[in-house]
């Protein structure tokens, strides 16, 4: 949620920072300035007619004392008439804040001034890139073709059970995958300073609306009705709530390595690109979270994308930063990087992991607030995330760029020791 002052100092600059994210009914900026107005009216009515009340209430006893019995009965009927006054305003400016709320929630996040003015992912620059596409002298499969092969990972079966989307992994993929997790989650902890943190996979829509996928993204997640839950699409969610509606004492920054399953629905994606392992409805990421004070948010930013690179460099996969435009940034993020790998057997690149800076966007509508040694008035915490790393697309490039002319897929050295063999098969 954006700053009430900065809509009420600068109504333009909202607009403008609408506009670029793609939504163009900024009339809720309007809305929003003269239902401000129209609260601040309502409570100076509502703060002079309770100031009425108790200066004709602490009258009433002393004109009782001084035998004024007729001005005191004056004044008893003024207090009730006050007090109808007084719940009608209350009731008005509690219309008008619940109004207001939900008209906040549609207003996006304002854009780094350092982000890029676009519209399509064309739009987006390339900062860095990392590593060699190599060209091969034999013919270099997919990884579904590969996956078949050598019996990783079974799509059809997980089709048949749960649905499109939703695979099994077997044997040296199973193994692979778990690999993965625990190469991730050690390198966060170890080399990072991340606490890991083990986190519900259910939210309620309180966290989903904290991190901004209510009421944004409904069609993005799987809802149980009946409980009133959501699955989650990102370990962002329950990990960036842990701290809502808290007063942070310890020192900032705080940092969490989360592994979690994650849940999509998708709608709308088919094609080439959802094909193997491209587009799951479920899948599996080690999400890195931060909690930091606002005036280091974008050193901190910097740092949490080199966290997030640091395992593609230690797997040897070529890979590409990208700074992402405004018009493809999303919903909550101020400025937002995007890493992605070379897959060798598609030949195109593939996302796998974006690391945003949402500034105090979410923490404002989580109310997570730090006080400083010193400071009586807590402050908003700047709330940091990124995949570090989403694990289906790494495991298709990763597949994909170690395979041999014989057949094989080799295991990067760094693998090794948590995968326990060196090669496929």
């Amino acid at each position: 949620m954006i700053d009430l002052q900065l809509l009420r100092d600068d109504p333009e600059l909202v607009r403008e920072a609408m506009r670029r994210k793609g939504h163009d009914d900024t009339d809720v900026v309007d809305r929003l300035v003269k239902l401000d107005a129209e609260r601040r009216e309502s409570v100076t009515a509502l703060q002079d007619a309770q100031n009425r009340s108790n200066t004709a209430s602490r009258e009433i006893g002393q004109l009782m004392r001084d035998g004024s019995k007729d001005l005191a009965q004056q004044r008893i009927a003024e207090t009730a008439r006050l007090k109808d006054r007084i719940k009608e305003l209350e009731d008005g400016v509690r219309i008008i804040e619940a109004e207001q709320s939900r008209l906040m929630m549609e207003i996006p996040n304002v854009p780094h001034a350092s982000v890029p003015v676009g519209v399509t992912p064309a739009d987006n620059k390339v900062i860095a890139e990392h590593g060699e596409i190599q060209s091969r002298e034999f013919e270099l499969l997919p990884h579904w073709e590969l996956s078949d092969r050598h019996r990783l990972i079974e799509f059809d079966r997980g089709s048949k059970v749960a649905g499109a989307g939703f695979p099994f992994y077997r044997g040296k993929g199973a193994r692979l995958q778990r690999a993965l997790i625990n190469f991730f989650l050690d390198m966060a902890t170890e080399e990072g300073g991340y606490s890991e943190l083990q986190s519900p996979l259910l939210v309620n829509a309180d966290s989903a609306r904290g991190t901004g996928q209510l009421p944004d993204k409904e069609d993005l997640m799987y809802e149980i009705p009946r409980d009133e839950l959501y699955l989650i699409p990102t370990a962002e969610v329950p990990v960036t709530n842990f701290f809502r509606d808290e007063i942070l004492e310890d020192d900032l920054p705080i940092k969490f390595a989360a592994y979690t399953a994650c849940f999509r629905r998708e709608a709308g994606s088919y094609g080439k690109d959802v094909r193997g392992l491209n587009r799951l409805h479920q899948f599996d990421k080690v999400e890195l979270v931060q909690f930091v004070e606002p005036e280091r948010s974008y050193e901190a930013l910097e740092q949490l994308r080199d966290d997030a690179e640091r395992p593609l460099r230690r797997l040897g996969l070529p890979y590409r930063v990208l700074l992402m435009c405004t018009g493809d940034m999303g919903f909550t993020q101020a400025k937002k990087y995007d890493l992605e790998v070379w897959s060798a057997g598609q030949m195109r690149w593939l996302e796998v992991s974006s690391i945003s800076n949402f500034e105090a966007f979410q923490a404002r509508r989580m109310q997570i607030r730090y006080r400083k040694d010193g400071t009586k008035k807590p402050a908003l915490v700047h709330t940091l995330n990124g995949s570090g790393l989403a694990l289906p697309r790494i495991v298709a490039a990763l597949i994909e760029h170690y395979q041999t002319s014989d057949g094989r897929i080799e295991i990067p050295e760094v693998l090794r020791a948590y995968t326990g063999f060196d090669s496929i098969p």
